[in-house]
């Protein structure tokens, strides 16, 4: 500041600067996706609104990486299932694309994403897809059914997205609380993110048939009482040891 480096001119000059950096660096993502996932005669607008993708996250979840499984993940069941593969990888890839300007229209994503798409040339079955998959709309095509399915495999995946700290430990605690709540159990933990719950019973007080019992009495005290995504599963461990000593 004292020798006239940084004043109110050259910090206007570095944002002006960055501002082109950054808008080369958003175009040159998007024409690396679409070649990447090969997908064919996207709109340059389109393109541009994928790379924005780039500097966007939803629960943690990098959206343009969010976007490019979808897309494989559609590709990959339209394609099991004998339907048009690459319509639901187009969609799939472009599910999103609300997203990159929902902060300056206001609405739902996925209607923004589809009057996007609609301005920018693409087919009718790939905007009902889009507009399809919170469900705003009815699908239309069975490719649509298949983005909405491969939408939630990808934000559903373990780690894909981040937990408020105090609900996953609440949860966590919840598990250990009611598997600690039938006799005979020494001691609960939750593992692997609260997907599974190891219980350790007292094979002095627990049989092999009453330690079957218990897990699925603990499965279903935990499906009545705990909101969670996938599923749980129970582990009951009955363990006995004998320890003789050679002398």
């Amino acid at each position: 500041i004292t020798d006239g480096r940084i004043q109110p001119a050259r910090i206007e000059e570095i944002i002006e600067k960055t501002k082109v950096i950054v808008n080369n660096r958003i175009q040159e993502e998007g024409e690396q996706v679409v070649f990447d996932t090969n997908v064919k005669n996207v709109n340059p607008r389109l393109i541009k609104l994928l790379g924005k993708l780039k500097y966007r996250t939803s629960y943690g979840q990098n959206v343009l990486q969010h976007s490019i499984e979808v897309a494989y993940l559609s590709e990959i069941m339209a394609s099991e299932i004998g339907v048009n593969s690459q319509l639901a990888k187009r969609a799939g890839l472009l599910h999103d694309i609300g997203k990159a300007v929902d902060h300056e229209i206001e609405g739902a994503h996925a209607i923004i994403g589809s009057e996007i798409a609609k301005k920018n040339g693409e087919s009718s079955e790939v905007i009902n897809a889009i507009a399809a998959h919170h469900s705003d709309v009815e699908p239309k095509s069975i490719e649509a059914v298949l983005v909405q399915s491969a939408d939630a495999i990808s934000a559903s995946r373990p780690g894909a997205r981040r937990e408020m700290l105090e609900t996953y430990i609440k949860r966590l605690e919840n598990l250990e609380e009611i598997a600690n709540s039938f006799e005979g159990v020494n001691r609960a933990f939750a593992i692997q993110a609260g997907r599974e719950i190891r219980i350790i019973v007292n094979p002095e007080e627990i049989d092999e048939f009453t330690a079957k019992k218990i897990s699925r009495d603990i499965s279903k005290k935990v499906e009545k009482n705990i909101d969670y995504p996938g599923q749980i599963k129970v582990t009951v461990i009955r363990e006995t040891r004998s320890v003789e000593y050679a002398k």
